[in-house]
């Protein structure tokens, strides 16, 4: 049997970070950022969560009230890096302002997805 066919604990989906793995890996560290400009209605978080997929970083995506765009991922700093640089090349056009702050990791995240 292939490890991706083995039962998943309930909750749990193919890609998901295996929850006995759980846990701040070493070298991880939290990206918190709000994103600017025309970011709503433009699909900013369905486009994050894609591109995610390129990255090894768990995390999520949501709208504020304000028109800005919350995110934030956990993983290696250089590949929360790289992931990032994608989403402000994609975006160049839309984002007008980002605010970035560096966090420990929690460790708390399987995937990254679309919050609220």
């Amino acid at each position: 049997m292939l490890s991706e066919d083995k039962p998943r604990p309930p909750g749990e989906r193919a890609g998901d970070v295996p929850a006995a793995t759980r846990g701040p890996a070493a070298g991880s560290v939290r990206a918190h950022v709000y994103y600017a400009g025309r970011v709503q209605g433009v699909g900013f978080r369905y486009t994050a969560v894609r591109l995610a997929r390129r990255f090894v970083v768990a995390g999520w995506a949501r709208n504020l009230p304000d028109g800005e765009v919350e995110l934030v991922a956990e993983g290696e700093r250089g590949e929360l890096a790289r992931f990032l640089a994608e989403i402000e090349r994609v975006f160049a056009g839309h984002i007008e302002g980002t605010r970035l702050a560096w966090e420990p990791a929690e460790g708390k995240f399987a995937r990254f997805e679309i919050a609220g």
